[in-house]
This record gives C-alpha cells, sequence and structure tokens, in this order.
C-alpha cells in the first residue's frame, strides 16, 4: 500500500480486468518460482518503525505533512493518520558492521528527525498506541492527505455498507462505533524484514507464525486506548476491527477478514499470493500497463503490480512481500506483528530473538510447525495480546506453561543458536539476547511499565486519568530518550 493512487471511482469493467491480471500475476510468479530466478544470495533485513507525533505535553500533534517537509528524507513517509510517520531503515545483510552499527543508524536517524521535527512543533514517540489519544482525534479530518487513504477509506465502508464497530473486553471495557478507518491509525508498529530464498520462504513463514504469539507477550506495549486500559497489546485486537470489510452477517457466514493469521501452515509462497487472490475482493483495483507474461518472456523482471497492490490491503500478522531492486526479483516475510518501542534498545533486542529464533527453528529435524496446530498458533497470539508478558502459552513438549519460563528454558538458547548459525558471535549476541533474558526474569515490558505508571499516578492523587496518561506519556518520552530497555524503567 506504499504506492500513491490517483482519486478514483471504479467501475465493474475495471473490477473484472483487475482480476483477470492478478490469475495473469499469479501464472507469472509460479513460473518464476519454477526457474529460481530470485535474489537469494546476500540475504538482506529490514526494518520500518511507525511512529506518532505529540506536543510538549505528549497530547497528538496533526501535523505529519509539516513534519515530513522538516525532516526532508525520502526514508521517512506519510502514515494514514495525520498524527503518524514511517521510517523505513535502509536493508542490510544481518551481521554487517554488527548490532551496535545497525542500532547506532537507527538511533541516529531519529535523533535527526525529533530535531527537526522539534523546529516544527512536533515531537517524536515510539509507541504501540498513543496513550494520550482520544475518540476525537481519529475523525475523518485526522486522515493523512495523501489520495491514496481516502481512496481506501471509501473501498472499505462501500464493502462494509455499515460504520464500524470497536469492542475490545480486557482489564476495562471499550465499546464504539467509526464511520472511518483512522481509529487503525491508533496502532503504531514495529515491522521486522527478512529476505528469504523460494526454497525456504515456506518454513520461515510457518517458523514466523509458531513465533508470533511468544514475540507479542515478551514485546507487548500498548495496554490504553481512548483512555481505557484494555489488553496489554491492544493493537492487535484494534487493528482486527479497524480494517474489517464485513458486516456481522458476512462474519456469521464465515468470509475471511482482511487482517489475517491464516488458517493453515503452507508449503510455499505461492499459497499465500494465491490465496489473496482466492478469497479477497480487490480493494483498490488499478491495473498496470505491463504485460507481465511478455516481460518474463523477453528477459525483464516483472513487476506484478495488481498481485503486489491487492497483497498490501490484506494485513497478515507475517506478509508475504514480492519486491524487484537493482539486483533482481526476491521475496521477504514482513513480520508485523510487534509495536513500536519502547526504545532502540528494546527494538533491536526483538529483532535479534526473531531472526534467530526462527533460524534456529527452520533448521531444527523436526519442525514445531509440524508438531503444533495452527490453531493453536493463533491462540497463541490472542492470548499474548491479552495477558502480555504474564501469559501462559502452548509449546511442543511443554504443554501450557508461562512465557518467561517457555523462552528462557526453550527458546532463548535457540535464539543464540540461530544467530550463531547466521554468523553473530558471542560478543554480538550476548547484550542483544541478554535483553530478552532480563526482560522474562524481571517479567516486565513496556506495557506493564505504562500500566503501573498510570495507577501509580492515580494512587498517588491524580484521579483524572487522561492526566495520568499524559504525565505517563511525558515520562515515558523521557525514558525512551535514554534508551534504556523498558524493563529497568523505575514506576515512580
Amino acid at each position: 500500500m506504499g504506492r500513491d493512487v490517483p482519486a478514483l471511482v471504479f467501475t465493474r469493467e475495471d473490477r473484472r480486468r483487475y482480476r483477470d491480471k492478478m490469475h495473469t500475476d499469479l501464472e507469472v510468479l509460479a513460473r518464476m518460482l519454477h526457474e529460481s530466478g530470485f535474489e537469494s544470495e546476500r540475504p538482506h533485513v529490514g526494518l520500518e518503525i511507525e511512529l506518532n507525533l505529540v506536543d510538549d505535553h505528549g497530547l497528538p500533534v496533526m501535523r505529519n505533512t509539516d513534519v515530513l517537509r522538516a525532516i526532508a528524507d525520502p526514508a521517512w513517509s506519510s502514515e494514514l493518520g495525520r498524527f503518524n510517520l514511517e521510517i523505513n531503515i535502509p536493508p542490510r545483510e544481518l551481521t554487517t558492521g554488527g548490532p551496535g552499527a545497525w542500532e547506532q543508524a537507527i538511533r541516529d536517524a531519529l535523533n535527526h528527525a525529533e530535531d527537526r521535527a522539534s523546529a516544527a512543533g512536533a515531537h517524536l514517540i515510539m509507541v504501540g498506541i498513543l496513550p494520550t489519544l482520544r475518540e476525537s482525534d481519529v475523525s475523518e479530518s485526522a486522515l493523512s492527505g495523501d489520495p491514496r487513504y481516502r481512496l481506501l477509506n471509501e473501498q472499505i465502508f462501500a464493502a462494509r455498507g455499515e460504520d464500524l464497530r470497536i469492542t475490545v473486553d480486557g482489564v476495562e471495557r471499550l465499546s464504539t462505533y467509526a464511520d472511518t478507518i483512522t481509529p487503525e491509525a491508533a496502532c503504531t508498529s514495529t515491522q521486522f524484514h527478512l529476505q528469504v530464498a523460494p526454497r525456504q520462504f515456506a518454513d520461515y513463514w510457518n517458523a514466523a507464525q509458531a513465533v508470533a504469539g511468544v514475540q507479542i507477550a515478551l514485546a507487548a506495549n500498548s495496554p490504553f486506548l481512548f483512555g481505557r486500559e484494555l489488553w496489554r497489546e491492544t493493537r492487535i485486537p484494534l487493528f482486527e476491527q479497524a480494517t474489517d470489510t464485513r458486516p456481522e452477517e458476512i462474519k456469521a457466514q464465515g468470509v475471511r477478514p482482511r487482517v489475517w493469521f491464516g488458517e493453515r501452515w503452507i508449503t510455499s509462497v505461492f499459497d499465500l499470493f494465491e490465496e489473496n487472490v482466492r478469497y479477497f475482493p480487490a480493494l483498490l483495483p488499478l491495473c498496470d500497463d505491463e504485460d507481465p507474461q511478455e516481460m518474463l518472456d523477453h528477459g525483464g523482471i516483472p513487476q506484478l503490480g495488481e498481485l503486489t497492490l491487492h497483497n498490501g490491503t490484506i494485513y497478515r500478522w507475517n506478509r508475504p512481500v514480492y519486491a524487484v531492486t537493482g539486483s533482481g526479483p526476491h521475496l521477504r516475510i514482513e513480520n508485523r506483528v510487534l509495536p513500536a518501542g519502547p526504545t532502540v534498545a528494546d527494538t533491536i533486542a526483538n529483532g535479534a530473538f526473531y531472526y534467530g529464533l526462527t533460524r534456529a527453528l527452520v533448521d531444527e529435524d523436526r519442525p514445531v510447525w509440524t508438531r503444533m496446530s495452527f490453531s493453536v498458533a493463533e491462540e497463541n497470539l490472542h492470548t499474548a495480546s491479552r495477558e502480555g508478558i504474564d501469559a501462559r502459552l502452548y509449546w511442543p513438549g511443554t504443554g501450557e506453561v508461562p512465557v518467561t519460563e517457555l523462552v528462557l528454558r526453550r527458546l532463548l538458547p535457540l535464539a543464540h543458536r540461530g544467530l550463531e548459525l547466521a554468523g553473530m558471535d558471542a560478543a554480538w549476541r550476548e547484550p542483544l539476547l541478554g535483553i530478552i533474558e532480563q526482560r522474562c526474569v524481571t517479567a516486565r515490558n513496556g506495557a506493564l511499565w505504562q500500566a503501573e505508571t498510570v495507577h501509580h499516578l492515580e494512587k498517588a492523587g491524580i484521579s483524572d486519568r487522561r492526566e495520568a496518561l499524559r504525565q505517563m506519556t511525558t515520562t515515558y518520552m523521557d525514558y525512551m530518550h535514554m534508551n534504556a530497555p523498558a524493563h529497568t524503567w523505575p514506576v515512580d
């Protein structure tokens, strides 16, 4: 969904042509997979971080256009809400320069942007859901100015035919309606990219699905929405509901949601793109001029524009990506389950754990996805979202256990082994995975700190929840800039 699109009214002919073109793209993708013409000699990792804009008091600021102009860097782009930005960190080989170099590059980019944003009257904050966000902040006027967002909004509501209902039962309860998709903008994430060879794609995707619940439990950072304390990672149910094209009657018929964990382990990346075309109507039926069959026949590399645009409107928690760069076509997995923040140190540690653990699981003689049902993996994701680092999750060979115990005893050694297989020595691994270890030992993460801090402020006499959230948010920003991992943050 990163491409620019014009404001349009789509006809029945547009939709028919688009469906035909997607089927052609699928046939070409199948041929390319058979011919093995993908770049995979030097696999890269990548990172995108979505951020919120706030004022000096920690309240949302609707000025992403001004801030982007001030930053003046093509690595930065708008997001759905006027209070959102996104940075795309350049891809790199996992061990190039060491993790310290990657962390420093991210910090330098964010610090530069913060300096420019401050001059434009705003500040950047990395957090899964901005705690000070109000329902009035996610009206239609909060949609970013890019026409693609308004067009997407129109198409989702045309498919639904009614307002969105958002309901989350957690520590407290939220039940509300929305007449735009802007509540989705409340969900700001960290997205890890992993380039893989076609023959290994299914194994890596299955591994990523299997560990998604563990990732969320460890890194939950979104306990508040619209002034209410809900799930530890409220992003998950909010995102599932805020882009749902299905009215209640269509849900009852078993139609699949566009925010989707999936329903089965796969044997090829082709399975996912085929499911996209089979199950999901096009939201943005825009056809390219390219003839992918002709392009491939003449030795070129097709962009598969229709297939990739459609893929961008289906929000899998682990999304397949087909892309073409100067070195050729490649495939990668976009891991989308984690919230933004709390710090760059936490982010890099989360990445090391994800990359190392999936690598080790792929190398096992009996892969975890052959010993665990897909439905249990999905249940782990939602349990982890509700309970965070206190969750009990299922894992083959251990049954249902506290996630902290599972990680310390079983998964952290695997993550070390996976990073070692990737060429990362102990001097680099230990500081990164040490953050994950201490998170488990202390049973503390960003979501727990946010909730405990608000409760502490309320017990200290701040009876207004919004003021407690505001004070917590400004303190959060101070610690975020110190870059000490969130499990070390005091509650005072």
